[in-house]
């Protein structure tokens, strides 16, 4: 379970860095409050304070390779803070948030747009050339992907849950449609670290999933 103490300093730690004068700007408490409150919020399965502190642990990995890493772990904390299963602007929603709530906690106007940036950026997870921000934070993002075969199970298992709504059916359409837009992709990961530790357990579990998907009965049916 995450530390909500540990996210409290991490949040803070990161706020603070991003912004010039602590002392002219409100308290960091609040708004790590209010996004924690966002992300336990019932309707979640997978898109939890777990994947929260996972995705900020994966930035701390990667940091080396991004030109600003605090403010890619602040849009870390936004990319999923507006989560609706059954929604599709979800991540333009949690980029407006961001636009609110940083300017309004005293992050530059620059530094606002760029974590806004990124958090549209998780919609295609397919960060331009040399864009070393999004670089990380999308690599970040998909780490699960190469995660051990208990885990990467576990995953899938609580996308399931967040798609309870959608028939059987469909739901393996669409998330096959997903799979194979991945697998699609030059490389699942951009940073260095990425591909190399990365990208062929990452390739290898979407490819196992997908065999699954056209091939087993889907167990929430």
């Amino acid at each position: 379970m995450a530390d909500l103490r540990d996210l409290h300093s991490r949040w803070r730690g990161a706020l603070l860095m991003a912004r010039d004068d602590d002392s002219r700007h409100p308290d960091p408490a609040p708004y790590a409050d209010e996004l924690l409150r966002r992300w336990q919020e019932p309707q979640r399965r997978y898109h939890t304070l777990a994947h929260l502190a996972a995705v900020l642990d994966h930035v701390d990995v990667l940091e080396e390779y991004a030109d600003d890493p605090d403010l890619v772990r602040l849009a870390a904390w936004f990319h999923d803070a507006v989560y609706a299963p059954d929604r599709s602007e979800n991540e333009e929603r949690s980029a407006r948030l961001a636009e609110r709530a940083l300017s309004e906690a005293g992050v530059s106007g620059a530094g606002t747009a760029e974590v806004a940036r990124l958090v549209r950026l998780t919609v295609s997870h397919d960060p331009a050339p040399g864009d070393r921000n999004g670089e990380v934070l999308c690599d970040a993002d998909l780490a699960i992907l190469a995660a051990p075969p208990a885990a990467y199970a576990a995953y899938t298992a609580e996308v399931r849950e967040e798609y309870h709504f959608v028939p059987s059916d469909a739901f393996r359409a669409g998330r096959s449609a997903v799979l194979r837009q991945l697998l699609d992709l030059p490389g699942l990961f951009r940073t260095p670290y990425g591909r190399a530790e990365w990208e062929p357990t990452a390739r290898y579990n979407l490819t196992a999933e997908l065999e699954m998907l056209s091939t087993a009965e889907d167990p929430a049916s």
